[in-house]
């Protein structure tokens, strides 16, 4: 066992000497040691019950021959953190989770782990730092809220997305004080991961996809008792594949990414996804590019339109048969790779195969799906020349073409009192910029702004663009990720007030209306960035991140 490292032989007795002060026996001393990296803490919701989750772990490892050890890993709620400079470290976050992981799985000698993330960056964190690894290893997320309800409302039920653009509607004089209370005291119902297909829930989903967590992982509601025998299940399984010696590489292979890929473009996932994709693809040498996420769309039909796209929510698809059963749609197309392995030790295909359709609605037919292409399409041009992301599943036909006058500015916040200030007109585009990875520094979610955006009554005549990224309950046509930055002299620096941008989502193209003889002066005179942060964890992260394109992982320019 590689855990003998630490107990084993006449040189270890000081370090069985510290494992006994834990209460550890000489019997459990000849058990494999399985951690469990618990992102449990009192601030996030998503994250408050996972406690829980992982004392049902523990039973289930230690019923199969195990010795569990939780140990603690840190997150950033993005909702709490959403629209000041706490944002600035949420997206910086996801490193910092798999490197600490890293730190205690190394230091420690875990035999096998078993992960319990539910929130927006702390999945990706922990699937990059179990790509880097390479141990036995499942996942078991917390599991979705409830979707909220207002007495006498929408009986589709309402999440946070809907609470961000309340604000809006308030300010707009569409709806009074005690209608945003009524709103605020409805839209979350429970703990669990925000209950729309956000980025936490379209993660979640992905485990799934890709293999690394059971069937039901992202959609199995956290307030129930299914999600606690999943989460037995789990520790069951990671025992299996510490016996069978199955590793995280043996499962996130090529084939495995494209399958999650599809799942993406099925589902209508949060374009943070084609941040974090690639990244957790370079933790095991696989590269992903935005032309191939491209090329996928085309093929691709999107099937799910669950909020904030459309009226449904996760417990809607976990009804409706759930990832299984997208898949299953999707193997009737022979989209998918049915031999890629999975954390029971079979492959996907096993796992999908049996899995039913039970409402057409939420989930729509393959052959009638919302559109024959995928949900996410990347976008290039004289303004992203390197790609920028947008969610055509929750854009109006209306703005899939748009051309329109820039209007610029050079934070969210200078933004959002333009919004709110009544000074953006129908037709304008927004661009936010020097949000990028580097410009933030640490690339902030844009949910207040396009919340603005749509409680204005402006979703359907204005599109917003930014090197900065959105969260995945933006709607609307909300372009994110531009690459290159503005921070690193990308063209996004270049425009001005007023400037026309020609935005065709359907063809995949994202151009600044300038003559390049007018470009080049502009950028003659371009001054070098220069970023108010001098300091800390995020003055490191900005001279190491790269570019959007790339995923913002860590690394040497």
């Amino acid at each position: 066992m590689r855990s003998d490292t630490i107990k084993k032989g006449e040189d270890r007795a000081p370090h069985r000497s510290l494992l006994k002060a834990l209460g550890w026996t000489d019997r459990e001393m000849e058990l494999p040691v399985i951690g469990i990296a618990s992102a449990f803490n009192e601030i996030i919701p998503g994250h408050k019950e996972l406690n829980k989750i992982a004392e049902d772990v523990k039973a289930a490892v230690r019923l199969a021959g195990g010795n569990p050890v939780v140990f603690p890993v840190i997150g950033v709620c993005d909702g709490i953190a959403m629209g000041h400079s706490g944002m600035k470290y949420s997206l910086p976050s996801r490193e910092l989770i798999a490197d600490s992981i890293e730190v205690m799985a190394e230091a420690h000698q875990f035999d096998a782990l078993v992960f319990i993330p539910n929130c927006d960056k702390i999945v990706p964190a922990m699937l990059m730092a179990a790509g880097r690894l390479n141990l036995p290893s499942v996942f078991i997320s917390g599991g979705p809220m409830m979707a909220g309800h207002i007495k006498g409302g929408d009986k589709s039920g309402m999440s946070l997305s809907v609470m961000f653009e309340a604000v809006g509607k308030k300010k707009a004089g569409l709806i009074s004080d005690e209608e945003l209370l009524e709103y605020e005291n409805s839209a979350c119902p429970s703990c669990g991961s925000c209950s729309g297909m956000y980025t936490a829930n379209s993660m979640n989903c992905l485990c799934e996809a890709i293999g690394m967590a059971l069937p039901g992982n992202g959609t199995i509601l956290s307030v129930t008792s299914a999600r606690e025998r999943l989460a037995k299940e789990a520790g069951f399984a990671v025992m299996e594949l510490l016996k069978k010696d199955i590793r995280v590489r043996d499962i996130m292979t090529e084939d495995a990414f494209m399958n999650a890929l599809k799942v993406d473009m099925a589902l209508g996932c949060s374009t943070n996804t084609i941040l974090h994709l690639p990244a957790i693809a370079h933790e095991v040498g696989i590269k992903i590019d935005l032309k191939e996420i491209n090329r996928i769309n085309e093929m691709v039909p999107n099937l799910c339109h669950l909020a904030p796209a459309g009226k449904h929510h996760i417990e809607d698809l976990d009804a409706a048969g759930g990832i299984m059963a997208v898949m299953n749609e999707l193997d009737k197309k022979g989209l998918l790779n049915r031999d890629a392995v999975t954390v029971t030790g079979k492959s996907i295909y096993e796992s999908y195969k049996n899995a039913r359709n039970y409402d057409s609605t939420v989930i729509r037919n393959v052959d009638d799906p919302y559109s024959p292409t995928g949900g996410i399409k990347i976008l290039f041009g004289s303004l992203a020349p390197n790609g920028a992301v947008v969610k055509k599943s929750a854009v109006s036909e209306k703005m899939l073409t748009h051309k329109g006058r820039a209007r610029v500015f050079n934070s969210e916040e200078e933004a959002i009192a333009a919004i709110y200030g009544r000074k953006i007109e129908k037709g304008d585009v927004v661009v936010i910029r020097y949000e990028g990875p580097k410009g933030g520094p640490g690339m902030r979610e844009m949910l207040s702004p396009t919340s603005a955006i749509m409680g204005m009554g402006l979703g359907d005549d204005v599109a917003l663009i930014t090197d900065g990224r959105f969260s995945g309950a933006t709607r609307g046509a909300s372009i994110g990720h531009v690459s290159p930055e503005a921070a690193s002299s990308g063209p996004i620096a270049l425009v001005e007030e007023g400037d026309i941008i020609d935005i065709d989502i359907n063809d995949g193209r994202l151009d600044l209306l300038v003559s390049e003889e007018v470009l080049s002066t502009r950028r003659k005179n371009l001054k070098s960035f220069e970023s108010k942060v001098k300091c800390g964890y995020l003055y490191r992260y900005m001279q190491k991140v790269k570019s959007a394109d790339m995923g913002a992982v860590l690394g040497e320019e």
